[in-house]
């Protein structure tokens, strides 16, 4: 016997004074209803309800049954609702927007592990240099990199992105190292226009532990630094670029870093996301889970 079923059977029929409505709220005959009845009676040892043609009435066991069991049976519904619930609400489309290099080389693999946890989560990425308006845009979360992008917004620091000044090695072998940021004018370097402005991107320098911003002259210009990583490697000049989008190729001896004492601190990667009383369920546990795993990779580092 399948007390659960038997029991949820009789509560049923208690609550709808029928057998009839019982068994159609429950998607069977009244027979089956009755069978179910009975054969919890017989387990108990006691007779749970008095039926006539036209009345049902509890006897006295019944009622206790129904006294002590309802409650109880309610009770697992609601949680069970409550799961249903609450994996409805993982299921759904997160929009995400990021510069491009920021959301192949760090985006990806946090995404893949959310679906792991979570596969009835899908993603939209919106890949854009340009800074996104999210409500406009109806993005849920964006990441950028550089500075905060704004008081109208909720930013969250995720980790540093350190500038670092590299060149190729057999740049270095024909033109030499240069030994402080005044030798780079004898030096050719690379330069980043901003893609929304056009505007040239000043190195930033950690000099005697202040900030520097310096215009430094760039023999070749670009507004993608995939692109000038590329020409960096080749050996077109000295650039300043992100730690994180070179590490590779600084493991792999095919760029190297110089003038390592004025490295900056100064750009973050961002996480972004408007200010909302009601943010869904899943995107606020994506945002946890990207935080989570930022500061995990920022103790690993």
């Amino acid at each position: 016997m399948d007390k659960a079923r038997v029991l949820t059977l009789f509560l049923g029929v208690v609550r709808a004074k029928s057998f009839a409505q019982a068994a159609v709220d429950a998607g069977i005959t009244p027979q089956a209803v009755s069978k179910a009845v009975r054969t919890l009676e017989e387990d108990l040892g006691v007779r749970l309800l008095h039926r006539t043609t036209r009345k049902l009435s509890l006897t006295y066991e019944g009622a206790r049954l129904f006294e002590l069991a309802d409650p109880g049976l309610r009770q697992l519904d609601e949680a069970l609702e409550q799961v249903r619930t609450a994996r409805s609400e993982f299921d759904g489309m997160i929009r995400l927007t990021a510069p491009p290099s920021v959301g192949s080389r760090l985006l990806v693999p946090m995404m893949k592990a959310f679906r792991e946890q979570y596969p009835g989560i899908s993603f939209d990425l919106v890949l854009s240099d340009l800074f996104t308006d999210l409500v406009e845009a109806k993005i849920d979360v964006g990441f950028r990199a550089g500075t905060s992008p704004g008081q109208n917004l909720v930013a969250r620091r995720l980790r540093d992105l350190p500038l670092i000044i590299c060149a190729s090695p057999e740049y270095l072998a024909r033109h030499g190292e240069p030994k402080t940021i005044d030798d780079l004018g004898k030096h050719a370097c690379t330069g980043f226009r901003r893609p929304a402005t056009g505007r040239m991107v000043p190195w930033e320098l950690s000099i005697d532990g202040d900030l520097v911003f310096r215009d430094v002259p760039a023999v070749v210009t670009f507004n993608d630094v995939e692109t000038e990583i590329d020409a960096v490697r080749a050996g077109m000049g000295i650039g300043q670029l992100s730690a994180y989008m070179v590490h590779d190729h600084l493991a792999a001896g095919r760029l190297v870093s110089i003038l390592k004492a004025y490295d900056s601190n100064n750009i973050g990667l961002y996480m972004y996301y408007p200010h909302r009383t009601q943010i869904p369920v899943r995107v606020r546990r994506f945002i946890d889970f990207v935080a989570d795993a930022s500061q995990g990779a920022e103790h690993a580092s």
